[in-house]
């Protein structure tokens, strides 16, 4: 079934573009969440003139978020976290918003939580790439490390 996303879905698509989905996946999940609409003419009509409306004003914030991603794409940022008994196991795990604050006090940025596209919560330590959804046509990639303060001085000494 074809839909036009009316916001970013993760493994899915971005706002404003249409793609075609399984069937019970749009009507399960996408239509009662508001997330999309059926991709008809009367539909396609209106996402061309919201596209054109979108495109003259967000020239400026496409050019900021070019500058944006220049400054994080590739970049590293450390997340600490505490692990259980086993030792890779996080108690809690890491979420959007603990990515947002560490990308914020690390690289002095002004990112907000849904920015950030993670699927589902960091519950490991480890690096993982995780995407950033800074335009409707910009994306940085930015590497998380999770650590566990408490191991590495283990390590160290």
């Amino acid at each position: 079934m074809k839909v036009i996303l009316n916001q970013t879905v993760p493994k899915v698509g971005k706002a404003g573009t249409v793609v075609t989905v399984a069937d019970g996946f749009a009507r399960n999940y996408l239509f009662p969440r508001g997330l999309a609409v059926v991709a008809d003419k009367s539909q396609l009509a209106s996402l061309e003139k919201r596209n054109d409306r979108l495109a003259a004003k967000t020239a400026a914030q496409k050019a900021d978020a070019e500058a944006l991603k220049a400054k994080l794409d590739g970049q590293t940022v450390n997340v600490e976290a505490k692990v259980g008994a086993d030792g890779i196991r996080l108690i809690g795990a890491v979420t959007s918003q603990n990515i947002t604050d560490a990308l914020n006090s690390q690289h002095v940025v002004s990112l907000e939580k849904k920015q950030v596209a993670l699927h589902d919560p960091i519950k490991r330590l480890g690096d993982y790439t995780i995407e950033l959804d800074l335009h409707m046509s910009v994306d940085a990639k930015v590497t998380v490390n999770v650590f566990d303060p408490s191991l590495e001085v283990v390590a160290a000494a």
